[in-house]
């Protein structure tokens, strides 16, 4: 296996980490850099790639929010925490719209969205989204503050935010985040929850992939996704800690800035090169 493909796995595990969580879209991120770092392996294993790839950023959600998670206590006995019982219902509840969505059109939505054009669309509409719901919510003092006070119609309203991010370019976490503020929602509380929300949902996304791609995986390709998934994994944790460590002082504008700036960089570049 040449050292320089290990390279290029770490560099795209760089990105998926950072960009997985901040609300910036990975998938744009990872469209932009393919055009410069092309990996030698087949079309069907850089399909799976993009994917599973986030498995390694899930499971640092994971290990840092474990306590908050993990729904039994062995303190007097094995007991249910009533309190993460009903966070994974809600979590539950969120997924179903994208799920139902996702699963039967997958296929559809990369052949017709996977496309520079769709991404830099996306970028710079949400971008501008996050620029106007701040301004408008710059004096508001947020409805829901705590995972109690999220009901199941504001996660089923999320949820449904998070079928636009079937789109490419739309992020994820940017467009569950932008929901939840949206309804009400604490930039600390809307930013957990697309934490939380991502866990289902990229544990079904990935074993989709893997069905599809039927885990015939050569020495090298094992290496190559086991390389990325690692990496978004430690990078997972730096950039998770760094937005809850940001949006406590700060709001979502900056974000919306940069989603327009590559927005427009995406637009620039593959006009000039096609």
């Amino acid at each position: 296996m040449a050292v320089l493909e290990l390279i290029k796995a770490i560099f795209l595990g760089i990105v998926e980490g950072i960009t997985e969580w901040l609300p910036i879209s990975s998938t744009g991120h990872m469209i932009l850099v393919e055009e410069f770092i092309n990996m030698n392996l087949s079309d069907e294993f850089m399909e799976m790639f993009r994917v599973v790839i986030q498995l390694g950023a899930i499971m640092a959600v994971v290990v840092l929010y474990w306590n908050k998670l993990f729904p039994f206590s062995f303190e007097d006995g094995i007991q249910i925490k009533k309190d993460t019982f009903s966070l994974w219902i809600k979590v539950l509840a969120a997924t179903l719209p994208a799920a139902l969505i996702g699963v039967p059109f997958d296929d559809k939505i990369d052949e017709l969205f996977y496309n520079y054009i769709t991404v830099a669309i996306t970028l710079i509409v949400y971008g501008v989204l996050f620029i106007i719901m701040e301004n408008r919510n710059k004096s508001k003092i947020p409805a829901i503050s705590t995972f109690e006070e999220l009901g199941y119609k504001a996660v089923l309203l999320i949820g449904a935010f998070q079928v636009l991010a079937l789109i490419p370019g739309t992020s994820r976490s940017g467009a569950t985040i932008l929901g939840a503020i949206m309804i009400g929602c604490s930039r600390e509380i809307a930013a957990e929850f697309s934490f939380y929300l991502a866990i289902p949902v990229m544990f079904g996304a990935s074993l989709l992939k893997l069905v599809k791609f039927g885990f015939a995986f050569s020495q090298t390709e094992l290496i190559i996704l086991l390389t990325g998934m690692i990496v978004a994994f430690a990078v997972s944790i730096f950039a998770i800690k760094f937005l809850m460590g940001y949006i406590k002082r700060n709001d979502f504008k900056a974000f919306g800035y940069y989603r327009i700036i590559l927005g427009l960089i995406v637009v620039l570049y593959f006009l000039a090169v096609r």
